[in-house]
């Protein structure tokens, strides 16, 4: 990995293209996920792992869609899909080898059965931080039972993701449907 990757799990990396309002987001994923490492006792190398997901995970939310589509390829078709394989390629190219973390990034916004640890905290904590819009008190319970069943939560967030695409009439890509099946 190179020293630009090492120095992103200090903070947002230069190349970012994201506003004010997703950049307060990254942070306050990355807040989350420091607290929960903290509770399971992570080492430090892996809590490294999960800051730089959590600083790379949304780095392209804001750039135009061409670029994402560029960077992406042609592994989702829904523009609101594009930003994750984005980031991901663009933390390849600047020196991100861990494919967990890549992964990760990838599939952050849908899902993935192969994630490890890494990719499953992220997508926890970029649903769960407390910038989202759902009851507080709803999340609040979910972040406090992270560090204790984090399995649990897992499962109850990728179903209420679930319903939420399904009733509003969006296809589930193979990747969620994937990861649900591999959940339960």
């Amino acid at each position: 990995m190179s020293s630009s990757m090492a120095d992103v799990s200090s903070g947002i990396p230069a190349w970012a293209k994201i506003s004010d309002r997703r950049r307060s987001h990254i942070e306050r994923v990355a807040v989350l996920l420091r607290d929960w490492a903290g509770r399971l006792d992570v080492d430090g190398h892996e809590l490294d792992r999960w800051l730089r997901g959590a600083y790379l995970h949304d780095t392209l939310k804001d750039a135009p869609e061409d670029e994402l589509r560029r960077l992406a390829g042609p592994l989702f078709d829904h523009p609101q899909l594009l930003h994750g394989p984005a980031a991901a390629e663009m933390a390849r190219a600047h020196g991100e080898q861990d494919q967990g973390v890549l992964d990760a990034i990838r599939y952050h916004s849908v899902g993935y059965a192969g994630w490890n640890q890494t990719g499953r905290m992220l997508y926890l904590a970029d649903y769960l931080e407390p910038g989202r819009r759902m009851p507080v008190t709803q999340r609040a319970e979910r972040v406090a039972r992270v560090p204790a069943s984090p399995a649990a939560v897992l499962r109850e967030v990728a179903q209420e993701r679930i319903i939420v695409a399904l009733s509003s009439g969006k296809p589930l890509l193979e990747q969620t449907v994937a990861f649900w099946n591999a959940l339960v």
